[in-house]
């Protein structure tokens, strides 16, 4: 098949992560795939570099951008539409709220000519939430519902997509397919040397037989750094060898420091800023602990990557974290609940034995769920499969 994926941006980011991993596996194949895509502004960082050197192509859109603007938006459609009728796809598969709009609206124009081809939209987490303002969501949920009268299939990352998105008034049941968004597992799989470890830890002046409670987020809004560094209080009273790592930058670096300096921790805190995704693996396993406090997310990627390290996840009940974090492979908490928070991060810390224990549970859970061929697999399904 002629397969596009289009996505708003190539930052570090779960959802662009698993669309480069489908273009990768649909090009081995033996689809012809082509990924259309923004640059990548911003502090997030940029993953670009995995472009090089694969068996798909891609294509720069400079004026698809992030935020609405018309000045952006108006000549970012009219170039999508103006790729998708040279390439004449089977496929167009679109990424992101920005790109899932401008995209099908454009592949939709382009449908009237080619009735065989089909309209597929990823969700990997969704443009409306309680924390935004009304207004905004229902603008957002709007735009969503005309979107959703020409897509052909919708692929969720999280079973909890689909019923937020039906519960919406967002198209019907029968789009919906999930498949949970891969991960090359090899690297977090295969154990990183001890000493490797040690000097990971020494690097950000973690002693060696601490405890580490790592987080891997934007330094941004609705992340829930500021959750982590209150039960911090309570938990470095308790423990002395415990130290938290936020991995990540972002706009709330400075306010975050401030934060854990005004609350007495800054002996306890340590910030990498960005790093590469290929180091996550030895983050994730030069560390005993994730917690993820996310707000809003569709299914955070480092959560099954925890697992996959033989780490216990500890995150809020948000969106499709209960879908791989139950009481067998880490601790669910009740949003914005720090005294269930505290108490959950306190009962790994204190007990090895546990942290093993649900580690390697978490493990066998997610190996074959999260692989690339399974995700995939079911991509090529609904590609292949008549309309609904």
């Amino acid at each position: 098949m002629k397969i596009i994926h289009i996505i708003t941006r190539l930052i570090l980011g779960g959802a662009q992560e698993n669309t480069l991993i489908t273009c990768k596996e649909l090009a081995a194949r033996g689809h012809d795939v082509t990924l259309i895509t923004g640059p990548a502004l911003g502090p997030e960082g940029e993953l670009f570099v995995q472009t090089k050197n694969q068996k798909y192509k891609t294509i720069i859109v400079n004026s698809l951008r992030r935020q609405i603007n018309p000045v952006y938006d108006i000549p970012a459609y009219y170039k999508i539409k103006k790729l998708l009728k040279e390439i004449n796809p089977d496929i167009v598969h679109t990424h992101s709220a920005k790109a899932g709009i401008l995209g099908r609206c454009a592949a939709h124009q382009l449908k009237i000519q080619n009735s065989k081809l089909k309209i597929v939209h990823g969700v990997h987490g969704l443009s409306f939430h309680k924390y935004q303002n009304p207004l905004l969501n229902k603008f957002y949920i709007s735009a969503e519902r005309i979107a959703a009268e020409k897509t052909d299939a919708f692929i969720c990352v999280a079973d909890a997509m689909t019923e937020k998105s039906l519960a919406a008034g967002i198209g019907r049941s029968e789009q919906y397919t999930t498949a949970y968004s891969a991960i090359e597992e090899e690297q977090f799989l295969n154990p990183i040397p001890q000493e490797q470890r040690n000097d990971f830890r020494k690097k950000y002046n973690i002693p060696e037989n601490a405890v580490v409670l790592v987080t891997v987020a934007r330094l941004f809004h609705l992340k829930g750094h500021e959750y982590i560094i209150e039960s911090a209080k309570e938990l470095a009273r308790k423990f002395d060898n415990c130290f938290w790592l936020f991995v990540g930058n972002g706009i709330l670096k400075d306010t975050l420091q401030k934060q854990i300096a005004d609350s007495g921790l800054s002996d306890r805190f340590r910030f990498t800023g960005l790093l590469p995704v290929e180091q996550m693996p030895l983050v994730i396993q030069s560390s005993d602990i994730l917690v993820h406090c996310s707000l809003r997310e569709g299914l955070a990627r480092v959560l099954p990557q925890a697992m996959l390290c033989g780490r216990p996840a500890i995150s809020f009940d948000i969106d499709g974290a209960k879908e791989v974090v139950n009481s067998d492979t880490g601790r669910l908490v009740e949003p914005e609940n720090i005294r269930q928070l505290t108490n959950a991060c306190g009962q790994l810390i204190a007990d090895e034995e546990l942290r093993k224990k649900l580690g390697a549970n978490g493990r066998e859970f997610v190996k074959e769920k999260f692989a690339p061929k399974t995700m995939v697999d079911i991509i090529e399904k609904v590609y292949s499969e008549p309309r609904q």
